[in-house]
C-alpha cells in the first residue's frame, strides 16, 4: 500500500461519505480544513503599504525638482509663469474638498447613506474644480511655448504637477463608484473599510499638494 493510498482512506475515514467520489471527499476534507481570515485588517495594512510607496515617489519627484528646478535653458521661470491668485483657488478647492470628505466620514459614522452620498458628490465637485484648473494652468504654459519639453525646469514641473494630477483623477473615478456602491450595497463594513482607505488616500494628496504649493510656487515666486 502506498503512501497516498493510506493518505486517501484516512480521508474518507474522517469526511462522512455522501455518495461522494474519492476525489470530491479529499477536495470536501480541504475545504473543511480552511481557517477563517479576519476581514479588513490586511487590507488596511496593504493599502499603508501602498501610500508608503506613493511616497517615494513623490519624494523622488520632489528630488528631480530640486535638481532641475533651477535650469531654465535661458526660457521662462516661475516668476514669469505662474498666477499665484490662481494657484492659490486651486489650493482652497482641494483643501474644501478635504473638508467636506470628513464630512462624509461623519455621516458615514451616524449610519447616513444619503448624507454620505451628499458629501462625497460635495467633494467630488471640489476636485473637479481643482482638476478643471490645474488642466487650465497647463493649456495655457503650453499655448505660451512653455510646454515640459522647454527647459529642465519645465519637465520637472510637468512631472510632478502632473503626477499629483493623475492620482486626484483616479481618486475621483473611486470616490464616484463608491457613492455608486453605498447606494446599491448600504453602508455595510466593506463599503466602510473602503471609504476610510479613500480618506486616507484623498488627505494624503492634500499634504502632497501643500508640499508642492510650498516648494514649487511660493518658493519659485520668492
Amino acid at each position: 500500500m502506498t503512501a497516498n493510498t493510506a493518505d486517501a482512506r484516512t480521508v474518507s475515514a474522517q469526511v462522512p461519505d455522501h455518495g461522494l467520489s474519492q476525489e470530491q471527499l479529499q477536495e470536501a476534507f480541504y475545504d473543511l480544513d480552511e481557517h477563517d481570515h479576519p476581514e479588513g485588517g490586511s487590507t488596511m495594512l496593504g493599502f499603508w503599504i501602498y501610500l508608503m510607496s506613493d511616497c517615494l515617489i513623490f519624494a523622488m519627484l520632489f528630488a528631480a525638482y530640486g535638481v532641475l528646478g533651477g535650469n531654465f535653458a535661458a526660457g521662462p521661470g516661475p516668476k514669469e509663469l505662474f498666477e499665484l491668485p490662481l494657484i492659490a483657488l486651486n489650493t482652497a478647492m482641494l483643501l474644501f474638498s478635504s473638508i467636506t470628505y470628513g464630512f462624509a466620514m461623519l455621516a458615514m459614522e451616524k449610519g447616513s447613506v444619503k448624507g454620505t452620498q451628499l458629501w462625497l458628490l460635495v467633494t467630488g465637485f471640489f476636485g473637479l474644480c481643482f482638476l478643471g484648473i490645474e488642466i487650465y494652468e497647463f493649456t495655457h504654459l503650453i499655448m505660451e511655448g512653455a510646454g515640459p519639453w522647454r527647459s529642465g525646469f519645465l519637465t520637472a514641473f510637468f512631472s510632478l504637477v502632473g503626477t499629483h494630477g493623475l492620482h486626484v483623477t483616479f481618486g475621483l473615478i473611486w470616490l464616484v463608484t463608491l457613492v455608486i456602491q453605498v447606494g446599491m450595497k448600504g453602508l455595510i463594513p466593506a463599503n466602510k473599510r473602503r471609504l476610510m482607505c479613500l480618506s486616507l488616500f484623498w488627505h494624503f494628496l492634500d499634504v502632497i499638494w501643500i508640499g508642492v504649493f510650498t516648494f514649487v510656487y511660493l518658493m519659485g515666486m520668492l
